[in-house]
């Protein structure tokens, strides 16, 4: 049976019963007004799921009580009713807001199934508006920080797919936040409340990963001295995502293969058949189309974890970003250590933002951990960010020596031009983040011959 309330609105008593007896024979529970006012009434004083309205009233037309509906319920759905031969004004009602329409004399069955349409349309709008709230009450700011388009792309792609358990394959470099990313798309699922278990299979020797997975029966091994429950029980009803899959052994990726397909497995050393119901999310940071031509990895696994990828960027492919990631590590690790650190210098943001990140977001975790860790003042000075490189002189330049003027304006130039480029050619906001004053960050574009329009999108 249907459910929800519905308001009928509609000067025609015959027609307001016809229509209310109908809908009640659905299972829906109906309120029907006579007049303009009653239906004003009905829905300040409680919540209704959709609306039918007539084009034509007595006193007024059915599109500025739509209107004036959507004041107070904006996101309710409204189905016009119109008489045959002003079906341009219901097309004026669509554009003012309006669901749908219906023409008078009308088929029951169409009623229910723009009834049915509506609402159903109004469930996915909440339910995406739901996981975006989810996502950017639990991520915005505070363990996902996302300003730059590709990551608000990436976001976007989990509200889509949270809600479905098709296998999401997650591709990006180390330390992109693979783990972070599988998190989010289960915490905005129907299974949220149910456990998220995650595994690096490159982490587990290959001899103790399959008990791991799948658990084990007492004896089944030397050092087995009781059962275990693997991973794959543990994330009964829940997630579970296997980190570095790539890593796996082909043996092993046909035992996952199965369970991928039938949801089902053996224990090692178990005669017993073992059914499961997970969400499964994989990650890797190889090319596994190719791993597949050269035969280290399963073709029909790869086809059957590759239903819904996600290509994380790596940091150097978001520098807009690093701001505010550095941000909020400083602010992390000034908590943890019991630290007033009110920021980094200017020198000391420009390291980062010239910086090609080969370590990703984790890499720019531990370089804000150390810097944090050293500071002795409020403020935190380049020469603490990226103390490892220049101890292994990894930074410095290969090749024959410039002079220092040369060598100097060379990494002026190269630092504009990766500023601008993070700025999108927005001079107020590359002059304050290189601690400039705009008129200073002029000269020093027109001196290296640089145009703040070949940096504009």
């Amino acid at each position: 049976m249907a459910s929800g309330r519905i308001l009928v609105v509609d000067d025609d008593r015959n027609i307001l019963e016809l229509v209310k007896m109908r809908l009640e024979s659905a299972g829906y529970e109906v309120t029907s007004a006579f007049r303009e006012e009653d239906a004003l009434a009905a829905v300040r004083g409680q919540i209704f799921h959709l609306a039918i309205v007539d084009l034509q009233l007595a006193h007024r037309d059915g599109i500025s009580l739509m209107e004036e509906i959507h004041l107070i319920l904006p996101e309710m759905p409204v189905i016009i009713l119109t008489a045959y031969g002003t079906i341009e004004s219901a097309v004026e009602a669509m554009k003012r807001g309006a669901y749908s329409y219906l023409t008078k004399p009308f088929d029951p069955r169409d009623l229910l199934l723009q009834i049915d349409r509506a609402l159903e349309n109004r469930r996915l709008t909440s339910e995406v508006r739901r996981l975006k709230d989810l996502l950017s009450e639990r991520y915005d700011f505070s363990n996902i920080v996302a300003k730059s388009e590709k990551m608000k792309k990436v976001l976007e792609a989990v509200t889509q797919v949270a809600p479905i358990d098709s296998t999401v394959y997650i591709h990006g470099e180390s330390g992109t936040g693979k783990e972070l990313i599988a998190k989010a798309i289960h915490l905005a699922s129907e299974r949220k409340d149910k456990p998220f278990v995650a595994i690096n299979c490159a982490a587990i020797p290959e001899t103790l990963l399959e008990s791991k997975l799948f658990g084990h029966e007492k004896g089944a091994f030397t050092g087995a001295v009781r059962s275990t429950k693997g991973l794959f029980a543990q994330a009964h009803e829940g997630t579970i995502f296997l980190d570095e899959i790539g890593d796996m052994s082909l043996p092993l990726q046909a035992k996952v293969l199965r369970v991928l397909q039938e949801r089902q497995f053996y224990p090692v050393g178990s005669e017993k058949l073992m059914e499961v119901d997970v969400r499964v999310i994989v990650a890797t940071n190889k090319d596994l189309a190719d791993q597949v031509k050269q035969g280290l990895f399963r073709e029909d696994l790869f086809y059957r974890i590759h239903v819904i990828p996600i290509l994380l960027p790596p940091l150097r492919e978001r520098k807009e970003d690093i701001p505010l990631l550095a941000d909020h590590f400083l602010s992390k690790f000034s908590r943890q250590m019991k630290k007033e650190i009110k920021g980094l210098s200017p020198s000391a943001l420009q390291r980062l933002m010239l910086h090609d990140w080969p370590g990703n977001v984790r890499e720019l975790e531990n370089t804000i951990e150390y810097a944090i860790a050293m500071a002795q003042r409020e403020v935190v000075t380049e020469e603490y960010i990226l103390q490892t490189n220049q101890l292994t002189g990894s930074s410095l330049p290969s090749g024959p020596l410039k002079s220092l003027k040369e060598a100097r304006d060379e990494y002026e130039k190269s630092y504009l031009i990766h500023l601008l480029e993070v700025c999108k050619g927005n001079v107020s906001q590359a002059a304050k983040m290189a601690g400039k004053y705009r008129a200073d960050f002029y000269d020093l574009l027109k001196k290296h011959d640089l145009n703040t329009s070949d940096f504009k999108k």
